[in-house]
């Protein structure tokens, strides 16, 4: 559900207007003359999959099953 509110009542509450969103999640329409102008609403992150976020990070395989030397962990430390 939406509530419209005009330009005028927007800039005199909208701190408690941004607070009422966040807490119930409802879009409030901003109008200008009585013409929907501007939707304030709740920004939700969207969802990624650690997969996705990975991908493209892995620089170098190389021999991916023989042992690391000890050097190399220290690199990484």
């Amino acid at each position: 559900m939406e509530t419209e509110i005009s330009k005028s009542q927007f800039e005199a509450r909208v701190l408690e207007i941004f607070r009422r969103v966040e807490m119930t999640g409802e879009s409030v329409v901003v109008t200008d003359h009585g013409t929907p102008s501007v939707v304030v609403r709740k920004y939700v992150a969207p969802r990624t999959c650690v997969r996705d976020r990975l991908k493209g990070s892995v620089l170098r395989f190389e021999a991916p099953f023989e042992p690391v030397a000890d050097d190399a962990w220290e690199a990484l430390g």
